[in-house]
């Protein structure tokens, strides 16, 4: 069982790199607590408890790794665990797109992390905006993305951007 934490820390902490993607629907972040030799154990914790005080509904993990889920059920945070797979790329995207239209269409607000705030959940979250048809042109998705971001995309990350609609 968690500590009960009191004052401010009963609010928790935001995480580190949450942008929005939806302001108050779809935002990332990097993994709660960190990633490698940043990754705290109580920073976890403080993050979860303030995505859950924040009104998320959802945490999604695409990182590979499910060691750190059952943090979220001691929390009472409902997550998903949807590991990337960049070998099955357009299948996994075309899933995912699917599945994260679903829950915003029913009102969910949605974080979703990857270990870090990089090219990888940027790009997908670039596709994201393109495939659900919320900008059609492939330049203006991945400007609209870079700005959102504050982050040049790699090749990867534009090509996922540039083949999202045809994910349909």
């Amino acid at each position: 069982m968690p500590p009960k934490l009191r004052g401010k820390w009963a609010l928790g902490i935001q995480p580190r790199h949450l942008t929005w993607i939806l302001q108050d629907k779809l935002a990332i972040c990097e993994r709660p607590g960190g990633y490698g030799e940043n990754h705290r154990r109580v920073r976890r914790q403080e993050e979860i408890i303030w995505l859950r005080e924040n009104g998320f509904n959802y945490v999604i993990s695409i990182i590979q790794a499910s060691s750190n889920l059952h943090n979220y059920e001691e929390l009472n945070m409902p997550y998903r665990h949807r590991p990337f797979r960049n070998d099955e790329r357009d299948a996994w995207l075309r899933a995912f797109y699917s599945e994260l239209d679903d829950l915003l269409k029913n009102g969910n607000k949605v974080m979703v992390h990857g270990e870090e705030l990089g090219d990888r959940i940027v790009g997908i979250m670039g596709g994201y905006i393109r495939w659900a048809g919320l900008i059609d042109d492939p330049t203006k998705a991945i400007e609209m993305t870079e700005r959102l971001t504050h982050r040049k995309l790699d090749p990867w990350a534009r090509d996922v951007v540039k083949d999202a609609a045809g994910l349909r």
